[in-house]
Order: structure tokens, then sequence, then C-alpha cells
């Protein structure tokens, strides 16, 4: 507890990184201020009540309510991601976006600038799906100007949510349209724990306990699978005048279990929403289409079933696009590293795929398990907002932005240790030194 406390006022103590927390703080309240801002011509006695359910409810909770409450942030940053997602897709199919991808920062800033125009289209087309979903008596004057104001200001919502994003990531701690994403989560949590704590008093606070400690555990199965890695060692021979040594260096080459990240989530719940929309607009008398609107409710058997295996896929696919074995065996070949007993080149690209097949798997059904808790958590009779913290995208979010936060806070303060070791001591008198001789 001590050292808890020393670091929390050597945090404090550094004068930028003091700012920057602060920026942050500010830019976070500025977002969620707007989530409550409702959107002209709504009526927020008439909205929902309870807020959006099924797949919407996942969506409204990585908003922090924004989209039920229909606010002037109701779509948040989540078309930006959908933009992100779309490019990095061409980045494998279009030899343009390859070409920028291999150009290094500058092509970074590129490809981030086509992300934010594709997002203006996105944020329009989902905007009108978004004025469907509002409850018709919440609508004061429904009508052509209503649907394109509201498209209108939607748009400019989610374009000012990627400004404070990238604000955070300039002025705060980093990461900033993760941590957009993370503080909707959050904001969910305490309503969430009140609410299940008010229902398990009927029954006994010994439940509620239980469910705790299983939160607990789940969070720390969470972590251990996104800090995950396997150590491939990697030896690059000391070079000694122009000849190599007989001494090396062992180096590692760390290859994450789960090196996909929350990606395939995402990409399976957008295949998800398919059958429910299919069985909607099919013939509502249609016992087919009844069967299917059944089976693919988010607490179903079957809709778990095909939501995992999803997952599994798409955790070999986007790990696939995103760890390339042939540039890492390229890469080690032109820095005169090796792997011990493998040959360099294709030996190498072989052996490195052969690996990250076998860890992939053990990855990918982990995700899956913990995409699949919260419905699980529903039917053991966890209330539903409750429920969603038990895993899925919203618990691997928090984590991720949690643990990457911690780390940046972690660099600030190496760099301030470093900074003050440089400033007392020997370095600080020898540079008096030579400047009194000189």
């Amino acid at each position: 507890m001590n050292k808890f406390i020393t670091t929390i006022k050597n945090i404090f103590a550094i004068e930028d990184l003091r700012m920057r927390i602060f920026n942050t703080l500010f830019f976070i309240a500025i977002y969620r201020l707007g989530s409550y801002v409702v959107l002209p011509g709504v009526d927020p006695t008439q909205l929902k009540q309870g807020g959006a359910t099924g797949v919407l409810g996942i969506l409204d909770t990585l908003l922090g309510g924004a989209f039920s409450q229909a606010s002037i942030f109701a779509l948040g940053i989540m078309p930006y991601i959908s933009a992100s997602i779309v490019l990095q897709l061409l980045t494998i199919a279009v030899p343009y976006f390859q070409k920028l991808q291999k150009e290094g920062e500058s092509g970074r800033k590129k490809i981030n600038q086509y992300t934010r125009i594709l997002t203006i289209p996105i944020v329009a087309l989902q905007s009108v799906g978004f004025i469907a979903t509002i409850n018709a008596e919440a609508i004061i004057n429904p009508g052509v100007f209503f649907t394109v104001s509201t498209a209108m200001i939607v748009t400019a919502g989610t374009l000012f949510c990627m400004w404070l994003g990238e604000k955070i990531t300039d002025k705060g701690i980093g990461n900033g349209i993760s941590m957009i994403i993370m503080i909707g989560i959050v904001s969910r949590l305490p309503g969430a724990l009140i609410g299940e704590a008010t229902a398990r008093t009927m029954r006994g606070s010994l439940i509620f306990l239980i469910e705790l400690v299983v939160l607990f555990l789940v969070v720390m199965a969470v972590i251990i699978l996104t800090q995950a890695v396997r150590q491939i060692p990697v030896q690059y021979a000391k070079q000694i005048g122009g000849a190599a040594s007989l001494s090396s260096q062992r180096q590692y080459i760390p290859m994450k279990v789960n090196a996909a990240g929350v990606m395939p989530i995402i990409f399976a719940q957008s295949l998800m929403f398919v059958p429910a929309i299919a069985a909607s607009a099919w013939n509502k008398d249609s016992e087919t289409a009844g069967l299917i609107g059944t089976w693919f409710q988010p607490n179903h058997w079957v809709y778990n079933v095909v939501f995992g295996l999803l997952i599994i896929i798409f955790t070999y696919f986007y790990t696939a696009i995103s760890v390339n074995p042939n540039q890492i065996a390229d890469d080690l070949k032109r820095s005169g590293g090796f792997i011990p007993g493998v040959k360099p080149g294709r030996d190498t690209s072989e052996y490195i795929d052969e690996v990250l097949t076998r860890i992939t798997l053990p990855g990918a059904v982990a995700l899956a398990v913990i995409a699949i808790l919260p419905s699980l958590a529903t039917v053991a009779g966890i209330t539903r907002p409750f429920a969603q913290f038990y895993g899925g995208t919203s618990l691997i979010i928090m984590v991720g932005v949690v643990l990457d936060t911690m780390n940046q806070v972690k660099s600030y303060l190496l760099m301030r240790h470093y900074d003050g070791m440089m400033k007392t001591g020997k370095v600080r008198g020898r540079s008096q030194n030579i400047a009194l001789a000189s």
C-alpha cells in the first residue's frame, strides 16, 4: 500500500504527466457531458425505458448509454472504428494501401487521413439507421427536416468525438480513441453494480459476493490472455573486425497468444446482425422466420455456438493478415539474426508460421469463451447490464486500455527517473568542471 501511495505521489510530482492527466480528465468530462445532451426534436421522456436490447444493447454499452438516450454523441466513435477496419482490409487487398503501410510514419498519416474521410459517409449512413431506432412517439415533429438535421448533428457529434480522441492522444496520456470507448463502458459499471446488488438483496448477499469473486477471476483471465506471449529465441552474432565472433547475444521475438485482440469479436458480432435482420425483413408470420429469430437471440445456445465458431475463424484470419512470418524472417536475415536450429530464410518463415498457428488455437478458443460469458451469466440469473462486464468486447477493451495506460504512465516515470540520475552525481559535476575549465 505504501508503494502504491508513493507511486501516486511520483505521478503528480511530474509536471508534464500531471498536466496530461488533467487534460485527459477534462476531455473525458466533455465527452460524458455531451452524452447526456439529447438531440433537438426528441422528447427524452418518451424514449424507451431500460435502454436498447439484444445487439443494440451491446452497442449501447460500448457508447455509455448515449445510443439509448438519443444524444448528440449517439454513435460516438464507432463509425471511426468501422472506417479503421475497412482501411485495414484495404491494406491487404489494394497495392496502393500496402505501399502506404510500408512508408512508415508518413504512410500512417495518410492512412489516418483516409480513415477520417471515410468516417463521414459511414456515420452519415449509420445515422439514418439510428433515427429508425428512435421511438416514434419521442419524435416531436417527424419528417424530412428532422431526419436531415438529426443526421447532420449525429455526424458532427462523431467528428467531434474523433477530435477529442486525437486531443487525448496528443495532449493527454495517449490512446485517445480507445480511452473514449473505455470511458463509455466504465460509465455503465456503477449503475449495473448497484442494480445487481439491489436485485440480490432479496435473495442474500452471499450470491452477490460469489458473483464479484467470479468477475475478479474472469478479469484476471482476460489480463493473462492479453499479456500472454510465446517467446521465440533469436541469436545475433557479434561482429569484431568484420568477422563474426564465437560469442553471440540472445534475444526473443514475442509472439502474442491473442495477436488479433478484440477484432474477431467485432467482426463476428457484425455478421451475427445478419440473421436477425433477415428474420425481421422476412414474412413475420413465417415459421422459418420465427425460428431464425429465436435461434439468433444473444441468449440462445445456437447463437452462442455460431458466435464462438466465427470468433475462432476470424482470430485465425486477423492473425494471418496482421502478422507476416515472411517479413519477420526477412528482417531477421538482414539484421544477422537467426533462430537456433533453424535455417534463415524460408525455414525460419515456416517455423514462425507453425508456432503462430499452434498458439493461436488456444488463444482463439479462450477469446470465444470470454465472448459468450455474458450470455452464460445472463442465463445464470445475473442482470443483463451487469452480465455485460463478465466478458465480451466490453471487458477486453477495458483491460487492454487500462494496461496500455499503465504502460504509458510507467514510461513517464522511468524517463523522469533517468532525468533525475543525469541531474545528480558525477555526470553533472563533470559537466560543471568542463564549463569552468572552458
